[in-house]
């Protein structure tokens, strides 16, 4: 590995939202890393030295809402159309015409959202975690409140601006630790426990977080590292991309049923409630992902997959850019 590819950057960059601040490795053809919620930048940690090593452009950001990047007030701001227009705001901004983009959870929907939308940006997509759905059927807000029955699902939880972070902000590690263990192959509840995507009635989401051990990808250091982000900003910014899901179905009724064309990758965890949950969308792939060149689930792995399997995640990471043409 060159001495210029172990070094990191990091800066903050101008888009038509704010700022955007991003973590920079390596030289050659740019491949932008998208996290999820509840996450920011540092969930590439693995990423970054390998790709750079690999002979790429490495640059991950964190998310508007979150981390050093600009926070707005408004909870519009964070429709997907915004989010995508940021996207490609960092690509200019880096003295590029175009990226390969990759994303994890609500940075794979950013991520296939981007693809969708600029295609003369993103050259190629990867998906991690959350299969590309198409926009399409009814308002996401109706299917969420027909789910869970007498519970309601994290989705609708998470809709009522303040609610949420009345449950999280006053022990911000604590909450986060729970979050990451519940998903965690490692640490989520066994078969048959309260399912921790769902709230009962009066009750909170950490009620059926696992307590008193990390998964084993999560160091105290890492989680550190975490808490103290949403300690500093809050929740709010993360929190309302689910607030916009509603108006992404509005925004984006152009693109109903629209297929990704460009070469595209998804990786998933076998024991991740997104595959299951999401099984019709994988199977869909041939018509909703026509350029798609490899699909792999990861068998034992939770959502935080490439954090709980960095080394699996980057061969097939490098292994899939390096047969992407040029």
């Amino acid at each position: 590995m060159s001495q210029h590819a172990t070094e990191i950057t990091h800066r903050l960059v101008s888009t038509p939202g704010g700022r955007i601040h991003l973590v920079e490795q390596g030289s050659g053809p740019l491949v932008l890393l998208v996290h999820g919620f509840p996450e920011s930048w540092y969930s590439w940690r693995h990423q970054l030295p390998v790709l750079a090593a690999a002979g790429y452009r490495a640059v991950a950001i964190d998310v508007r809402g979150y981390g050093r990047s600009s926070k707005p007030d408004a909870t519009d701001a964070y429709r997907m159309p915004a989010l995508v227009e940021d996207n490609v705001a960092v690509v200019h901004a880096l003295g590029e015409e175009s990226a390969v983009i990759v994303g994890h959870d609500w940075g794979a929907t950013i991520a296939a959202n981007s693809a969708l939308l600029r295609p003369e940006v993103f050259r190629a997509v990867g998906l991690l975690s959350v299969p590309y759905a198409p926009r399409g059927g009814p308002r996401p807000s109706d299917i969420f409140a027909g789910m869970g029955g007498d519970e309601e699902i994290y989705m609708s939880y998470f809709q009522e601006p303040g609610r949420a972070e009345a449950e999280i902000e006053p022990d911000v590690r604590g909450w986060l630790s729970g979050f990451y263990a519940a998903f965690s192959a490692d640490t989520m509840p066994a078969p048959g426990a309260p399912d921790p995507h769902f709230v009962s009635k009066g009750g909170r989401l950490r009620d059926r977080f696992p307590a008193g051990r990390l998964p084993a990808w999560l160091s105290e250091k890492d989680l550190d590292v975490y808490a103290g982000e949403f300690e500093r900003t809050g929740m709010t910014g993360a929190l309302n991309r689910y607030r916009n899901m509603d108006r992404d179905w509005e925004d984006l009724v152009a693109f109903d049923n629209a297929p990704i064309t460009q070469p595209s990758l998804f990786i998933g965890g076998g024991q991740d409630a997104s595959t299951t949950w999401l099984a019709a969308a994988i199977e869909a792939y041939p018509v909703t992902l026509p350029g798609l060149v490899s699909s792999h689930l990861l068998d034992g792995c939770g959502h935080w997959i490439q954090q709980e399997r960095p080394a699996e995640v980057n061969r097939l990471l490098t292994d899939w850019l390096a047969a992407l043409p040029n």
